[in-house]
Order: structure tokens, then sequence, then C-alpha cells
């Protein structure tokens, strides 16, 4: 199968940090399209997107999470395989994405998913990051569960999509991505504001997957990794 990437970032009050992840998605020689869906964002991130060459732009009128972001952009989504890459990235590179990309460019792995430098250091020691938001996974996949994904929590993504690929048997590549790092979010709104979104996000996680169901992820994704060379 030729392998076709859509870039899909769901952006919610990005305006300081998107325009640098847009610097390195825009125009890499391994995506094919890139889409910002843009959550309902008050701020200033609309004017950084809309008109940018290269650029489908998807303006949600209300902010209602990145599960549902996303599903508008795999909707709006004409490639083989989807790249997930979050807005507020620091120090991303085109190269980051080449590593990314390429095990499922090359068929050496079904999924690839990010390992960034501030990733907590107990997903550094097991190997791998199981919420990571940047992933390359095939289209269908996902697309194929549009009406569930309409159902998740705000934040219920990623440990979705973990159950997809446990229930396929993935065969899951780990990229290191040493310089980079996605903010805290008490550094991006304030330690009692990020405090209270980092709850709701470890709530929204539960409510996808009960507590034991997140340590079964980690234990079998761990098992379905694989060792690929650097192609970067």
């Amino acid at each position: 199968m030729t392998v076709k990437i859509s870039c899909i970032i769901p952006a919610y009050n990005e305006e300081a940090r998107i325009g640098h992840v847009l610097d390195s998605v825009v125009g890499h020689p391994l995506v094919d399209e890139v889409i910002v869906v843009d959550d309902g964002s008050s701020d200033g991130t609309a004017d950084v997107v809309e008109g940018r060459e290269g650029v489908t732009f998807i303006k949600m009128e209300r902010n209602r999470g990145k599960t549902w972001a996303v599903t508008e952009g795999i909707e709006a989504a004409k490639g083989s395989h989807l790249l997930l890459v979050d807005a507020d990235l620091l120090g991303l590179e085109a190269w980051h994405l080449t590593a990314l990309i390429s095990p499922i460019v090359y068929n050496q792995a079904d999924v690839s998913i990010s390992l960034r430098k501030n990733a907590p250091k107990i997903w550094h020691r097991i190997g791998i990051d199981y919420i990571s938001g940047e992933r390359v996974i095939e289209r269908e996949v996902l697309a194929s569960k549009i009406s569930e994904l309409r159902k998740l929590p705000k934040f219920g993504l990623e440990v979705f999509m973990n159950r997809l690929l446990m229930d396929r048997d993935a065969r899951i590549a780990v990229v290191q991505w040493p310089e980079v790092v996605s903010p805290f979010k008490n550094a991006k709104v304030g330690w009692m504001r990020g405090l209270t979104a980092d709850v709701k996000m470890i709530t929204d996680m539960c409510r996808s997957v009960p507590p034991w169901g997140l340590a079964s992820q980690i234990y079998k994704m761990r098992r379905q990794r694989v060792n690929v060379p650097d192609q970067a």
C-alpha cells in the first residue's frame, strides 16, 4: 500500500506555539496534507493559521475537547495514514517527523508513537509513553470508529486508540524525541487551572478505561513494541 500522510493538529488557544509546529510540518516531504482544527480558541490561534499556504483550517464554534477536534480532522483527511501532532510542542523539527513517519513508510511497524524529552521518567524507564499525543496510525483504524469517538470524553482519545491497537496486535514503534517538549499545563494557564486540567484529563482517561485497564495497556503495548532502525 502506498502511504499517504494526513497530519491532524488539534489546537486550543495555541497562538504562541502553533506557528513553530506548522513550520516543521508544512512542506515536509513525507506529509501530504496538513489539517488544523481550532477547538473553539478564544485567542489568536485562528489568525496564525488561517490563510497559511498548505494548511486546511477547520474552525469549531465552541470548545469540545481534543477528541472531538481530532475526529473533525479524521473526517476531512484523505490520506491512508494519520499523523497526529499536538499544537504546543517546543523543539519540534522536521527530522523528528521523519523519524516518526519512517517506520510506517518502510512497513516496519503498524503505528509509531513519540517519546518526548519531558515525558514522565517512568515512561522513559518502561520505554513507552502510552498517552503520547504524537502518533502515526492507519486512518481506517479510527475512521471506522467515528461514532464511538464522538461519545468519548474530551481527553479519552489516546487510551481509546490503545485499545484498538491491542485488539489488532499492532506492531508499535516507539520513537525517541529527546529534543521535544510538551509544556506542562501549569506553565500555559497557571498553577490552579493547570492542576484542574490535569485532574480532568486523568478523570476522562479513567472514564474511557478503568485504572486496571490502563496498567494492562502499558503491559500489552510494551509487548507489542518492535525495534526499528533509525531512518531519520
